[in-house]
């Protein structure tokens, strides 16, 4: 039974975008996901977000706009009488070598450890090979789903079928694991 699931964010909880998500106004939500996140928590589970935003790096968009991104979920979780317990973000790019950007399991490890739960009760839900690769070297449970860049990493990488649970959505991933969990 998970006490803590983390959750990638673009293409799990909010539509995601080649051009990258750069603010408030482009930040939408997948159906479903707000709900999800709400129920998570009134199931007693800890829920946290662990997201790259290399937009920041890239000089897309500033730490400001994407705290008012995060401030626009936690906001809408809140009116869904749900909460998010941890937000994790690393604005490096892709070759900065960074421990905390996925695939490397900083932000998981740091999140399980903010929070004090073991790995072993954690489980990771995202949407592409780099959210696999952070829950593998952390040691934690991980779910694909086919929203965001899923349905793409499934078609690169049809051997995650043998390994993982895979689910259309958050709102379908989370009815699973609320009941098999």
């Amino acid at each position: 039974m998970p006490k803590l699931v983390i959750l990638d964010r673009d293409g799990v909880i909010n539509h995601d975008s080649d051009g990258y998500i750069k603010s408030a106004q482009e930040w939408l939500p997948i159906a479903g996901s707000i709900q999800a996140i709400a129920q998570l928590s009134q199931a007693g589970k800890k829920v946290a977000v662990a997201t790259n935003q290399s937009g920041i790096y890239r000089g897309l968009f500033q730490e400001t706009d994407l705290q008012a991104m995060h401030d626009k979920m936690q906001q809408l979780v809140r009116e869904a009488n749900g909460r998010i317990d941890m937000i994790a973000y690393c604005p490096d790019g892709p070759d900065s070598g960074s421990s905390r950007r996925k695939p490397a399991p900083g932000m998981l490890l740091e999140i399980a450890a903010v929070l004090a739960v073991p790995l072993s009760e954690v489980v990771f839900i995202g949407d592409s090979y780099t959210d696999y690769g952070a829950a593998q070297a952390a040691g934690c449970e991980f779910i694909l789903v086919r929203s965001g860049k899923g349905e793409s990493t499934l078609t690169q990488h049809p051997e995650l079928l043998d390994h993982v649970a895979v689910f259309d959505n958050l709102q379908q991933a989370t009815q699973w694991l609320l009941e098999q969990h």
